[in-house]
């Protein structure tokens, strides 16, 4: 005699389908808001490289106006402090920069938590699947 009930089948089968339905449910949830999250450190960095180009524009001002003033006093006072200025925005304008554009790269936006909970979902389930037969 066996001892598999042959209404258990069916009945498995729908929990299974029932199971994995809400597993993908929750999976896609979990990408949406990981998305949601990537998005808005997206528009930070966006934000980043607006302020970035502001600075680097004055930057480049300040920049021309300590060169006009250099050249035409050669007293180097007041064209060394507009230097100075110059230089120590254009830096900070670089950094600014080089932070936003990293933070845009597509692999820190990809949904990364998510993909790796489908990967292990799906071992599970390929795990299960087998250990029934």
């Amino acid at each position: 005699m066996s001892d598999v009930n042959p209404n258990s089948s069916p009945k498995l089968l729908g929990d299974l389908l029932r199971h994995a339905t809400s597993l993908v449910r929750l999976e896609i949830d979990l990408a949406r808001a990981e998305v949601d999250q990537n998005l808005r450190r997206a528009g930070t960095a966006l934000g980043l490289i607006v302020v970035a180009i502001v600075l680097l524009i004055t930057a480049l001002n300040v920049l021309a106006a300590a060169l006009a003033a250099g050249l035409t006093e050669l007293g180097l006072d007041p064209a060394w402090s507009a230097l100075i200025v110059g230089v120590g925005f254009a830096l900070v304008a670089w950094a600014m920069m080089h932070k936003g554009i990293s933070d845009l790269k597509l692999s820190s936006l990809a949904p990364t938590r998510s993909v790796e909970n489908v990967k292990r979902d799906a071992d599970a389930l390929k795990g299960a699947a087998t250990h029934g037969e």
